[in-house]
């Protein structure tokens, strides 16, 4: 069968789906493999508690229950949604914000997916213009979603060794290149995979720096503020006109409702409804129910206060002090965590590259992330991105600890043998 260049494109090989084909295929064939590898959330079990509440509160209302599974939400979503998440995004952040400032989406890849692609790609005027990602390594789900090629590029940060084994990317600002070619930044905060916050300083410098070239910025906080604040540090939400945030329900404990939000200033609010709308004819109704009715009794603020971020914040302790005891003097950093549920490895004297220890860690029982996946568009030839690993801290402690002694062992038997191998 013969496809189109658009069917060539998202039907051929890519990175990202080898791998997740490969992480796949593993946990079928070794259902006992410690998964460290996955971006799904944690099972907390409170948390879950408070949700089962919630639906079947609203699988008892007859009125709900046909909201729920017999209707279709209008474009931008319920507007009674929409205008109650204003009021409590304004009323929280002192954003000025009405229902028309929101759109609900079918989760943050699918609006992404409309955003880059209504941002970037050819022109009217037939130029090509480029989203840029200002600092990286960046969400590895990006990498493949531009209809048009060469749509992407990256910027090589700056790199802050801290005390100890900490060291944390910043925005290198001084070589940020925002060109005519340049049709929108993102940015996501905290970053999946580093778990690296931009400071409050850098986003409101990147904004200034986008609206003065008029090109807007998508703040991507799955992970961050307002919701479901698994942030670390003294980091606040950010909104601005020029901003387009993207929230999603996922990171709460509810990826199966494939919903998100989107706040951004109404003219691209109707825009990214109308093609939502041509694409996905409507948004999931689930997630946006399951959020009113966690803020209409403000269960929202306490799963997130009280449960999500202290249990992340748990399991991250945990896996570091696990990785610093069987590392030991092995030459190794860990990016600052500060936000998501990631541990970031940079391993500058590793013999061999991310990928070849990824091969190594799944044959010794453990499964991760190679770091090169997530430098996306980077035009420079940079040894930082094959030197990197990627690990979730989703998993029941006795995991972590398991997980850490096998990496510690492997990475020290493959120092000991000395060999480069690329």
């Amino acid at each position: 069968m013969q496809f189109s260049s658009y069917g060539d494109k998202y039907t051929g090989d890519s990175g990202i789906v080898r791998l997740m084909d490969d992480l796949g295929r593993t946990m079928q064939a070794h259902p006992d493999m410690l998964m460290l590898g996955g971006g799904a959330p944690g099972r907390i079990d409170k948390v879950e508690q408070v949700f089962q509440q919630h639906l079947q509160k609203i699988a008892g209302d007859r009125q709900v229950l046909h909201e729920l599974l017999g209707s279709y939400q209008e474009p931008k979503g319920s507007e009674p949604i929409r205008s109650l998440l204003a009021a409590k995004l304004s009323a929280d952040n002192g954003w000025d914000i009405t229902a028309e400032h929101i759109a609900l989406t079918n989760g943050g890849q699918s609006a992404f997916g409309i955003l880059a692609n209504m941002l970037c790609g050819r022109m009217p005027d037939r130029s090509h213009r480029k989203l840029l990602f200002p600092i990286c390594p960046e969400y590895l789900g990006y990498a493949d979603i531009s209809v048009m090629p060469d749509t992407f590029i990256s910027q090589i940060p700056s790199v802050e060794i801290c005390d100890e084994y900490w060291f944390k990317y910043h925005i290198d600002f001084d070589n940020l290149c925002l060109d005519d070619n340049i049709g929108a930044l993102c940015v996501s905060r905290p970053t999946n995979p580093s778990g690296n916050v931009i400071t409050d300083t850098e986003i409101r410098k990147l904004d200034g720096l986008a609206a003065a070239r008029g090109i807007p910025l998508i703040l991507d906080a799955a992970y961050g503020h307002p919701f479901p604040g698994i942030v670390y540090n003294d980091a606040t939400a950010y909104w601005s006109d020029n901003v387009i945030l993207m929230l999603s329900m996922s990171k709460l404990g509810m990826p199966g409702t494939r919903s998100g939000i989107l706040v951004a200033k109404p003219e691209i609010i109707e825009a990214f409804s109308r093609a939502n709308t041509i694409l996905n004819l409507a948004s999931s109704n689930l997630g946006p129910l399951m959020l009113q009715s966690l803020m209409d009794n403000g269960d929202l603020e306490l799963v997130c206060r009280n449960h999500i971020r202290p249990w992340y914040e748990r399991r991250r302790d945990i896996l570091v002090a696990a990785l610093v005891e069987h590392l030991g003097d092995v030459p190794f950093h860990i990016h600052k965590a500060e936000g998501a549920f990631f541990l970031w490895l940079w391993f500058p004297a590793l013999p061999v590259t991310d990928m070849l220890l990824y091969q190594k860690l799944k044959e010794a029982g453990v499964l991760v992330i190679p770091g090169n996946t997530a430098f996306i568009g980077l035009q420079e030839d940079w040894d930082h991105s094959h030197q990197c690993l990627r690990l979730s801290y989703g998993l029941e402690e006795s995991k972590l600890v398991s997980a850490a002694a096998i990496i510690g062992r492997t990475v020290k038997q493959l120092l000991k043998q000395g060999v480069r191998v690329t």
